[in-house]
């Protein structure tokens, strides 16, 4: 590394992870209440949905395509395709995400190309789609443990929703809703039951394969106490990925090397920087992620327009903790609980009892919130057809394989006329 870059202290490094994580970046507006969706879907060919959609022809049609949203394309290592909407109020957010989605899955339908939300996609693992540096040097920092990592980058899709941080009183008390009902949100939209030959014995699978990946860098941070601290003792604990010796070379680190002691000792490579840090952070996946908002990554894909009710119940739930407070005596005993969320999803007493809590009083909220129509009428049937049956998802694609039907959902962008 170039010598003349200042040389990072353990305390330096502790300031800026918790200003990344926790201090307001410049260019969101202060208004509160802002939600950003990044819905994620596999591409498959839409004559022959076992096989991934040609690259190619994903990149043609995506590559000068316009939005009217203003959301963002981006490509998993797969091929999955992510939109991500730029941060809005909830009651227009929804809307927008799903024209621009509409606006996409048209597109690519016109191609041959099909839109699947699930969360992992059944049978063998599919070739990498996506070559760079980062995902080069990924892959193989993955593959030095097991499979997990090589899994999640080809085969998974996921719903992410991003949560302003509110005002500095709100921090703290969002931080911890957004643990609090994490695990519960994780079993309601549960859609990934089905692995390489048949149920894996997840509802999410996907959350599972997270999990199993790396937990230094995968499992939750602390929920409870200073949030910046405890994510700053996260991330400096959790190993160094790789070693960017420049744009075109990241080089992998085989053994395990926390980045406190790449700061204490140095590396072979080089010590670290304020740069090599923030690179550090985009290489941490726990299913709250802190960014100058709050990410919420436990969910997995879901078809519209279930998403829209996994967007709006937990955006209202971790905005206002005070409705988690609601409902905290049926979720209390769900907390930490991911590895059960996800095997079990909502066929767990438990999860069940705390899903039909929180959603009943998400959808009151939701009409205060000016949410949209379609998304408040969404929620109510999820409530009457999931939550209050104790199922999700999953169990839709569970019973499909025993009927000896598809493991895949049909297409969010199936236009049959294109196709008879």
């Amino acid at each position: 590394m170039p010598a003349w870059l200042p040389i990072l202290t353990r305390d330096e490094a502790q300031r800026a992870v918790a200003a990344r994580g926790f201090d307001r970046p410049p260019t969101v507006p202060v208004p509160a209440g802002q939600v950003g969706i990044e819905l994620e879907w596999l591409a498959v060919d839409a004559r022959e949905p076992t096989r991934p959609a040609a690259s190619a022809t994903v990149d043609a049609v995506t590559r000068s395509l316009a939005l009217p949203g203003g959301s963002r394309l981006t490509f998993e290592p797969g091929g999955q395709v992510e939109l991500s909407s730029p941060p809005l109020p909830l009651a227009c957010a929804c809307d927008v995400a799903a024209t621009d989605a509409r606006v996409l899955g048209d597109a690519l339908a016109a191609s041959g190309v099909a839109l699947v939300a699930l969360g992992l996609e059944p049978g063998p693992r599919r070739e990498r789609a996506v070559h760079n540096p980062r995902y080069d040097a990924m892959e193989a920092y993955f593959d030095h443990a097991n499979g997990a990592g090589r899994t999640m980058m080809r085969s998974t899709a996921a719903l992410q929703v991003n949560i302003d941080l509110g005002d500095e009183a709100d921090v703290e008390r969002r931080w911890r809703a957004a643990h609090d009902v994490g695990p519960v949100l994780a079993a309601s939209f549960a859609n990934s039951p089905i692995g390489d030959d048949g149920p894996t014995g997840y509802r999410s699978t996907r959350l599972a394969v997270w999990a199993a990946i790396d937990p230094s860098r995968t499992a939750p941070a602390e929920r409870n106490g200073d949030c910046r601290a405890a994510w700053a003792e996260y991330a400096l604990a959790a190993p160094v990925m790789l070693v960017r010796t420049s744009a075109e070379r990241h080089v992998p680190v085989l053994r395990e090397l926390p980045f406190d002691e790449w700061i204490e000792r140095g590396h072979d490579l080089g010590w670290p920087t304020l740069d090599d840090l923030a690179y550090h952070l985009t290489t941490l996946f726990p299913p709250v992620r802190p960014r100058g908002w709050l990410e919420l990554r436990m969910l997995d894909a879901v078809p519209d327009p279930w998403w829209r009710v996994a967007v709006a119940v937990s955006a209202v739930l971790v905005q206002d903790p005070q409705l988690v407070e609601r409902v905290r005596p049926a979720v209390q005993p769900t907390v930490d609980r991911w590895i059960d969320a996800a095997r079990a999803g909502l066929t767990d007493p438990g999860f069940a009892t705390a899903a039909r809590a929180c959603f009943e009083v998400a959808l009151d909220a939701l009409p205060g919130r000016g949410v949209d129509a379609a998304t408040v009428a969404a929620t109510e049937c999820y409530l009457e057809q999931y939550v209050a049956e104790g199922r999700c998802p999953a169990d839709d694609r569970l019973d499909a394989w025993r009927r000896g039907e598809s493991a895949l959902p049909p297409a969010d962008n199936a236009i049959e006329a294109a196709w008879t």
